[in-house]
Formats: structure tokens, C-alpha cells, sequence
């Protein structure tokens, strides 16, 4: 044994020791040890491809096996045994399943997907069988297509992990033998051949000396009945000898040669061991290192929950007070409303009632009307004079009111009529008026490229806001600083994202957002740069006329995307092809040339492509890559092959009419004649995730960029005497995706 392999044994001691005397609390490693849908420890847990595990019996409860799924196999076969992956269960009903799947999204918020109706759940219309399911731990959507769960491995590692803290924990309940007629006996041994446990009586009958049983292997009493190999899932009698870095899982030889792995990356299985127990051990020894580090940050965590506990209350109380005051005013309103109208109608019914008063008085004297009979006959002229003035003036008071009758008082309360309908809408839009939180810019989805494409994100708990303001200013010099010192405001903006036009080329911008919530503004976001391109942007899709190989090269329907596959013709000229020889590119163009001007555009190259040559050739060249006949054994036919002979280096000071950087494997290759002799660690550079081109064809140069960064890789001359094209060359897996132009869609509504 090594030293390191000592090394990680003795830290493995110390660790399940500190386990022991309590250091390292139980709970928090129980935490990793349940099933996130059962809330239970884990049972023969299967690994999602998502790299998280569900307990078996969970993934079949929420599937519903295929017809041959639900027919139990022969005892002896591997299926029979109920910790196998492929263990044959009955298929729970439909009203058991529906249940299961809402009871497992309200425990672990499946992001809102709570029946098999909804889309994160596919079911065939045929057959009643769930293919895809979200994942407990991540959400995203786990397709196990037609094999169901016999594509998945089983966790044998998590296995015995759940085991060992059993016992640890003293949670194990004794294993009794499988053997034994009544009474049964505890088990002390357990058989991994066999797959049983057994007391010592029943080992010794079912392994006599001499016979091959004999020679199985045991250990003491456990559930845990690990097989000797793993085997593949897609081809049951090969085992895993190798590990795919594009899938990250285990996979056979046949997966390899003809399988879904073909065209991906692999590496021996002691090579990602070594790697993968390597990486695993220096983040455990980074997390033992900051465990001071840890434990302050646990303490400021505490103290912010007191503090945001402390708040809060006195937020609410605040709130409280508030709405109090607010019930004072509105009492002591209603108070002196209703007391204002209480008056008026005691007040206008005192009128009424006199005036009642007057009237009954005109029917008491009705007398008069006899008295002035009787005074009419009066014959003597000085005796009527004297009293008939007077009694006329009575008379007639009596006739006007009569004619001119009124109510001293209206019963209209239409002054009095209370209209709250502006109130109401006050109190609806009644919210707190604290300044809101500022956004954060999401720098990893902004992009300059035609345009400008800004995406921010608000915190989960912010309160929603009315718009934001996006501003931005030009970065140069320190004098053009001074001059363009001013920032540019967008338009209100109603969602997380927006659009900025007239930004000019080859520049730095710096961005920044705020919020507005009730007239309030928030700070600004902390400030990003992004740099826009160094030319107008070049709009083109691939050519699938010109010397476009159907055979081997795979385009996407919208002409933005090609793929590099085995075609017949590779087929056919297998027996011709020896170890080492070199497979002529599949050479593919734009489908509109340059014949002045500066241009520039971008795309991206999928990060497992084996081979891929990227930049710009003319209309000559072309017709000698699309025309002249090729062989496909010769490793040195094109001074430009990407064959590492070295012939492309001595044309390099000559101007040639193209001009193609290698990228492949997770790397861009710059040509050696551009560097340094023999400086190779400059001439290999990561794959960056965008590579922008920009091509000066009246200076007869060009630029290749890292898109992201706009930071210039690799330049030289080129021959600019005819049309030029953007031309791709793939060899081997791989596919370059263009870059889409940015649209102008200001609303993004949340």
C-alpha cells in the first residue's frame, strides 16, 4: 500500500473515530443518508442521471411497470431477489400513484408538479407507464425511456454507508437467519454468494468442507448483499471497465464501440478512480481545514436569525401601530360625520314641525271667515272702515301664504352621501414604503453581440416591484471618461430583462439596474462591464449547397447548427483506414461572402467535439477543398489538416487565403509559427464557452476572440483577393452552434 493510500486510510480512522466520540453529529450525517421522497434511510438506492439517489422501492412506486414488468421471474434468476434494481414488483394502482406523487411534491416542492397530468410527467397513451419524473433533489426531469429502471446503477457504496451508520447509530435490528425452522435463530454470518444469512448451525449444513459452497464468501450478518462486479445496465453480461467524462457513469466496452458512447470521451476505470478519490479527498481535507471557518459562520448565522427574528417582530409591531392609527382616524370621521347629519336632521324637522304649528293655526281661525261675514253687514260707512282695515290685513296674510306654500326644510340627505371609492383604492395600494432591495445583474445569461441583452434577478423574498431603470455609459480613456461621464437611461422596464440598442463597436460599457416600488427607488446594482464586439456583426446561416456532406454532417433545420455523424462512406472505407491514418474534414461555409468591409460573428462549439477547425477561406480555396479528390488514408494531403506534422507552419509568413484555428478536446490550438519555438503552454488555451471571428478584409486580417471577454486570441494575415466565407471543418464527433441575434423584446413581463 502507498503512502498516500496509508495516508487517506488513517484519515478515514480518524474521521469515523471523531463519529464515534460524537465530534461529528449523527444528525447532519443522517441528513445525507435519507431518501428525499420516503424520508426514510436509504434501500438499495438507485443513482438518478442526475448523480442524485432514490430509494428503489420509491422510483417503482412512482412508475408504473410495463406489462412484462409486473410478471415475477423464476426464483433462482437475479430479478427474484428484492434488492436487485430489477426486481419484479405488482404495479401500485392509479389512485395509489396519484397519491403518492402529490403526497412526495408537497414534501419536496417538485416545482409545483403534483399529478402525472402535469408537464413535468409523460405517460404513454398506449400503455399506463411513467417514463420521466422530476427529480427529488434537483427538479430537473429524469427520462429512463423504454428499459425504465434497469438503466439505472444501484448505489452500493450508499449501501453500505446506510449500514455502517446503522450500527453506528445502534439503530440495526438484529438479522435473523433465513434458514432456520421456527424458532428462528439470529444470524451470524451472511453469505454474498448465496445471498443469504445464516446462524452457525445452518452455515456449516448449507457450506459443508469439500465442496464448492465452501469456497463463498461471507461476512457477518447484513441486508446488504453486494454483487462481486458490477454489470452494465444496457448490456447485462458485459461488466464497467470504463467511465464516460461526457455522461459521468460507468459504462462497458460494447457501450464504447457501438453503444450511446460512442463518440464521447472515456477513461480507464483506475483512472477515474485515482481522479475522482483524489478530487473527493482534497475537498474533505478543505472542509476539515475550514471547520474554525465554518463554525464562525454558523455563529454570524445565528446571530443575523436573531437579529432578523428581532426585526421582524418590530417590523410588525410598526405595521401594527399603523393600522391602529389608521382605525383612530377613521372612528373619530365617522364620529364626526355622523354627528354632522344627526344636526341637520334635528334642525330641518324643528322646521317642518312649526311650520305644521302655522298651518294647524290657519284652521283654528276659521272663525274669521264667520266674523267677516257678519262685518259685511254693517251699513253704517265709519263703523265698517273701522273694522274692516283691520280684519282685511288678516284676511290677506291668510290668502298669500296660502299661495305661495313651501316646506321650511328639504328631506333630501344627498349633501350627505359619503363617496369612499378613492379610499378604497388608497388602502388597496397601501404598502410599505421602506426603500425596495437592489437587483443583481446575472452577468452569466448577459451577452453584447448585435445588441445588448441585460438580464438581472431580484432576491426569492423581495417584494414585487413597479420597474426597474436600466443605465449604462461608455468606458475609455480618462479624458473620454470626463466627456461620457453621463449615464443613459433606458425605458421603464416591467420584468427581468431588456434590450439596448446603439452601442458602438469595439467599446466597454459599464451596466447598472434599480428598482422602483411606490415611487421609491432602490440602490443600484453593483456595477458590470461587458465589451461590445469589434465590428458590425456579420448575419449568416450554413450553406447545405456547397460541398455539403449529407452523409457525415448533420444539419438543423433552421441551417444555425451542424453536427458531425458516421456516415456510410467512413463505413465502406474502413478496411483501408490503419491505425494512425487521418480522415480527411468534413469542410461546411456560410451562405454569404464578404468582399469588403470589417465583420464579425460568433458561435459556440460543443465542448466534447473531438476535432473542429474555425475561420475564413475564399472562393478559391473552396472550390479546391469542395472538388479535388481526396484520400482518406493520407495523414499530409492539406498543409492545413489539423495532422500535427508541422507542414502548415512553413507558409505561415506567406499570406494564404485562409486562415483556420484548431479547437477540440476542451481546447483551442493556436499554430506554432505564431509563438514562440517550442512554448507550447502558450499555444494550447481553454475552450472558451463563445469564440467570436472578425474578419478586415480591406486590412487583409483576421481576429479570432474569446466571445465572452472579447479578449483577442490569435491574429494574422489572410489573402483577401476574392469572396470570402466563414468556413467550419469537423472531424471525428463534434457540432458548432451559431450565435442567435439578439431581439429587441423591451417587455419582459414577470
Amino acid at each position: 500500500m502507498s503512502d498516500s493510500e496509508m495516508s487517506e486510510m488513517s484519515e478515514f480512522s480518524s474521521l469515523v473515530e471523531r463519529i464515534e466520540r460524537g465530534e461529528v453529529p449523527m444528525k447532519s450525517i443522517e441528513r445525507e443518508l435519507i431518501c428525499p421522497i420516503c424520508q426514510e434511510l436509504f434501500t438499495h438506492p438507485l443513482i438518478l442521471p442526475c448523480q442524485h439517489s432514490v430509494c428503489h422501492k420509491c422510483v417503482r412506486e412512482l412508475l408504473l411497470p410495463s406489462h412484462d414488468d409486473s410478471i415475477s421471474t423464476d426464483a433462482g434468476s437475479e430479478s427474484s431477489n428484492p434488492g436487485s434494481p430489477r426486481a419484479r414488483v405488482p404495479s401500485p394502482s392509479m389512485e395509489r400513484l396519484e397519491r403518492l406523487v402529490r403526497s412526495a411534491s408537497l414534501r419536496r416542492s417538485f416545482g409545483g408538479r403534483g399529478s402525472i397530468s402535469s408537464p413535468g410527467w409523460r405517460r404513454s397513451s398506449v400503455t399506463p407507464r411513467v417514463t420521466t419524473f422530476p427529480c427529488p433533489g434537483c427538479q430537473h426531469d429524469i427520462d429512463l425511456g423504454e428499459r425504465g429502471i434497469s438503466m439505472l446503477f444501484r448505489n452500493f457504496t450508499l449501501e453500505s454507508i446506510v449500514e455502517r451508520y446503522r450500527q453506528a447509530a445502534r439503530a440495526a435490528v438484529a438479522i435473523m437467519c433465513n434458514v432456520c425452522k421456527p424458532p428462528v435463530q439470529e444470524a451470524t454470518k451472511s453469505c454474498m454468494d448465496c445471498k443469504a444469512s445464516f446462524c452457525n448451525e445452518c452455515f456449516k449444513m448449507n457450506h459443508p468442507w469439500g465442496t464448492p459452497k465452501a469456497q463463498h464468501e461471507y461476512v457477518g450478518p447484513t441486508t446488504n448483499f453486494r454483487p462481486k462486479v458490477l454489470m452494465c445496465p444496457e448490456h447485462e453480461m458485459e461488466k464497467v471497465n470504463m467511465y464516460c467524462e461526457v455522461c459521468r457513469r460507468p459504462v462497458c466496452h460494447l457501450c464504447k464501440l457501438g453503444g450511446s458512447h460512442a463518440n464521447h470521451r472515456v477513461t480507464s476505470m483506475s483512472s477515474a478512480y485515482k481522479i475522482l478519490k483524489e478530487k473527493l479527498s482534497k475537498s474533505i481535507h478543505y472542509l476539515i481545514s475550514k471547520e474554525d471557518q465554518v463554525r464562525t459562520q454558523i455563529s454570524e448565522l445565528d446571530v443575523l436569525i436573531r437579529h432578523t427574528e428581532e426585526n421582524g417582530q418590530l417590523a410588525e409591531r410598526c405595521a401594527n401601530e399603523h393600522f391602529e392609527h389608521l382605525f383612530e382616524t377613521l372612528q373619530e370621521r365617522r364620529t364626526e360625520m355622523l354627528r354632522s347629519i344627526e344636526q341637520s336632521r334635528n334642525l330641518r324637522v324643528e322646521r317642518l314641525r312649526a311650520q305644521v304649528e302655522e298651518y294647524q293655526g290657519m284652521l283654528e281661525n276659521s272663525g274669521l271667515v264667520g266674523y267677516a261675514q257678519e262685518v259685511l253687514k254693517e251699513t253704517d260707512q265709519s263703523c265698517f272702515v273701522q273694522t274692516a282695515k283691520l280684519l282685511h290685513v288678516r284676511i290677506q296674510k291668510a290668502t298669500e301664504s296660502l299661495k305661495t306654500f313651501q316646506p321650511a326644510a328639504t328631506p333630501s340627505f344627498e349633501e350627505f352621501v359619503l363617496d369612499t371609492s378613492k379610499e378604497e383604492i388608497l388602502l388597496k395600494e397601501l404598502s410599505f414604503s421602506g426603500v425596495p432591495e437592489p437587483p443583481v445583474i446575472d452577468l452569466s445569461r448577459c451577452c453584447v453581440y448585435n445588441e445588448g441583452l441585460i438580464h438581472w434577478r431580484l432576491s426569492e423574498d423581495s417584494l414585487p416591484t413597479d420597474h426597474h431603470i436600466v443605465e449604462f455609459r461608455k468606458l475609455g480613456s480618462e479624458e473620454e471618461e470626463e466627456e461620457e461621464s453621463r449615464w443613459s437611461a433606458s425605458e421603464r422596464v416591467y420584468g427581468c430583462s431588456t434590450v439596448l440598442s446603439d452601442l458602438s463597436s469595439d467599446s466597454r460599457y459599464a451596466f447598472r439596474v434599480r428598482s422602483c416600488r411606490n415611487g421609491v427607488f432602490s440602490p443600484y446594482s453593483p456595477e458590470v462591464t461587458l465589451h461590445t464586439p469589434p465590428a458590425p456583426v456579420f448575419g449568416f446561416l450554413f450553406n447545405e449547397k456547397c460541398g455539403f456532406s449529407a452523409e457525415r454532417l448533420q444539419l438543423s433545420k433552421r441551417r444555425d447548427s451542424v453536427e458531425s455523424v458516421a456516415g456510410m462512406s467512413l463505413l465502406l472505407s474502413a478496411e483501408r483506414v490503419q491505425t494512425g491514418s487521418y480522415i480527411c474534414l468534413d469542410y461546411i461555409i456560410g451562405d454569404t461572402g464578404i468582399s469588403h468591409g470589417r465583420h464579425y460573428w460568433a458561435f459556440r462549439v460543443q465542448p466534447d467535439s473531438y476535432m473542429i477547425k474555425v475561420g475564413v477561406a475564399s472562393d478559391s480555396k473552396l472550390t479546391e477543398w469542395f472538388h479535388n479528390p481526396r484520400d482518406t488514408s493520407s495523414p499530409r494531403y492539406d498543409h492545413d489538416s489539423g495532422h500535427d506534422s508541422g507542414s502548415e507552419d512553413t507558409c505561415f509568413e506567406v499570406s494564404l487565403p485562409f486562415t483556420l484555428v484548431t479547437v477540440g478536446m476542451g481546447r483551442l490550438f493556436i499554430p506554432k509559427a505564431s509563438t514562440a519555438a517550442g512554448d507550447h503552454s502558450s499555444r494550447v488555451l481553454p475552450m472558451p464557452q463563445r469564440i467570436g471571428v472578425c474578419l478586415d478584409y480591406d486590412a487583409g486580417r483576421v481576429f479570432f476572440y474569446d466571445a465572452d471577454s472579447m479578449r483577442c486570441l490569435y491574429e494574422r494575415a489572410v489573402d483577401c483577393s476574392g469572396t470570402m466565407f466563414p468556413a467550419f471543418g469537423l472531424l471525428g464527433g463534434g457540432a458548432v452552434h451559431l450565435e442567435e441575434f439578439i431581439t429587441a423584446k423591451r417587455l419582459s413581463y414577470m
